[in-house]
């Protein structure tokens, strides 16, 4: 399966955001993406406050609605973050959407980062369910989720060949991009897709670095700290397999002693 991840800007608009989507899904698809990834609160921006935070929140169902129209346009599957209604505060969700527009899961990030989050979302009370696109077992965790190695391990126990982790990750954690996240991908056998911004954003300066690691944790496409792109990189059941041979940590675990 071949995905996109779109390291790019946050826009503040929900017209603006879903435009220069549709745009992004285009150019991914005509290159040949299955699936395409945004940021952490794509639709409509992170740290734009608790007020404009409910307010799109109060729009998730046309905007999903929209969102339907996109990937079946495009006939590409999404992967996009985004502001969801919920009967309290909002939630910092992503929703996976496959190439007919049908809805595969929702996941409301559980691991709330700073005031910010705090102040603009409720936490999440449930990891990620399993969704498989096309033959893969999809497992979603956002932005701070994967800096909690309980979080990769509880999905790669479940079965996940893939986590997806739309983020809006600043300067100066570099190191979640270049050590964390290959390291999930390296103990657990699993491929990892980090999308994240670039760009400013109030006190925010968003570092890039957006990243897809095979299971043996090694980059097969990285981005840099300053430029919007679109990434791509072809996963392939075969190499996880072999990976799955000589990394054996899921099977090796010690549960007894912990």
């Amino acid at each position: 399966m071949k995905i996109a991840l779109w390291q790019t800007k946050p826009r503040h608009t929900i017209t603006e955001a879903l435009e220069a989507l549709k745009n992004a899904t285009a150019q991914a698809a005509e290159n040949g993406a299955e699936l395409l990834v945004t940021p952490e609160m794509f639709i409509g921006g992170y740290n734009i406050g608790e007020a404009q935070v409910r307010r799109h929140a109060m729009q998730s169902d046309s905007v999903i609605s929209k969102l339907h129209g996109i990937a079946i346009t495009y006939k590409t599957a999404l992967i996009v973050g985004m502001a969801n209604n919920s009967d309290q505060s909002p939630t910092n969700s992503c929703i996976a959407i496959n190439a007919a527009g049908k809805i595969l899961g929702k996941y409301d990030k559980t691991h709330l980062f700073g005031d910010v989050d705090r102040q603009q979302f409720i936490a999440g009370t449930q990891l990620s369910k399993i969704v498989t696109l096309n033959g893969w077992r999809i497992g979603l965790a956002i932005c701070y989720d994967v800096e909690f190695p309980e979080v990769v391990r509880a999905l790669a126990l479940s079965g996940t060949d893939l986590v997806v982790i739309p983020t809006a990750n600043m300067t100066p954690f570099d190191s979640v991009a270049t050590r964390l996240v290959p390291a999930r991908a390296e103990e657990n056998a699993v491929y990892m897709a980090y999308c994240n911004y670039v760009g400013r954003e109030g006190e925010f300066s968003y570092n890039g670095l957006s990243c897809i690691c095979g299971p043996d944790g090694n980059d097969i496409t990285r981005g840099d700290t300053q430029n919007e792109a679109l990434l791509y990189a072809d996963l392939d059941h075969t190499i996880l397999a072999a990976a799955r041979r000589t990394q054996t940590h899921l099977r090796d675990r010690r549960q007894d002693l912990y």
